[in-house]
């Protein structure tokens, strides 16, 4: 499954099937749908993601860290740090 392609409406915010979940821009794993929940973002939201070298984070603003591809560094959007579903938990 295609993940991140934000320039029309995002077809995967509420698929729910098993799978993995991949950069748009080059197939790079990103997420598994194990760690994707419901959330009220108009995008997916996971809670980790499937690998430590999946993604690569730099901080943008408190609370927030900027998320690119940790293959091709497309843009992926933002780590939201303890706004997951369950205390402690991130955002992405």
């Amino acid at each position: 499954m295609s993940f991140c392609s934000f320039l029309g409406g995002e077809v995967f915010k509420d698929h729910f099937q098993p799978g993995i979940y991949v950069c748009a821009k080059c197939g790079h794993e990103l997420f598994s749908s194990r760690a994707k929940y419901e959330h009220s973002s108009p995008w997916p939201a996971f809670t980790e993601t499937l690998r430590g070298d999946s993604v690569a984070k730099r901080q943008e603003r408190p609370g927030a860290l900027k998320v690119t591809c940790g293959k091709c560094g497309n843009g992926l959007g933002h780590e939201f740090l303890n706004d997951g579903p369950k205390r402690g938990q991130s955002r992405f």
